[in-house]
């Protein structure tokens, strides 16, 4: 990244949203499975999740993207035409379970500038934040979008 300008999103950073709520439910977590071929028995089957050393069913760690934070991009005028995404990662500080309650803080955690061989892009590090229901971090997922000038 580049300092040859400020991006226009720096005013922004360290937005949060407001937090929401969500149960990671079974059903969900089978679903998903399903959805991206994981055929593991521990995402669906009680005595397969404890037999693997599992206190209950575990979620895939992709399952984390399932879990939406509200957005605190509101109000910021933005072009989805022109909105990339970068890269995408989830840092975890243990495993998803079914049964777990996490609070959800969506999050802008940075922004810059970019110079690319098609131009000047603006870029924004976006989070969700989850924390279980006795205040522990679980996850923190960080997305970087590029939005072309």
């Amino acid at each position: 990244m580049t300092d040859a300008a400020e991006s226009r999103f720096a005013p922004y950073v360290g937005r949060q949203s407001e937090p929401i709520v969500v149960d990671v439910e079974r059903g969900h977590i089978r679903r998903f499975a399903e959805a991206v071929g994981d055929t593991n028995p521990i995402y669906v089957d009680e005595a397969a999740a404890r037999a693997a050393g599992h206190p209950r069913i575990p979620a895939p760690p992709t399952f984390a993207i399932a879990l939406r934070a509200n957005d605190p991009r509101g109000g910021i005028e933005l072009d989805w035409r022109k909105l990339l995404h970068g890269e995408q990662e989830l840092v975890f500080t243990r495993p998803l379970y079914a049964g777990d309650r996490l609070t959800l803080v969506g999050r802008i955690a940075a922004a810059d500038v970019k110079q690319t061989k098609s131009g000047v892009m603006d870029v924004m590090v976006l989070e969700t934040i989850a924390d279980d229901s006795d205040g522990a971090r679980v996850f923190v997922a960080r997305s970087t979008v590029l939005v072309r000038r």
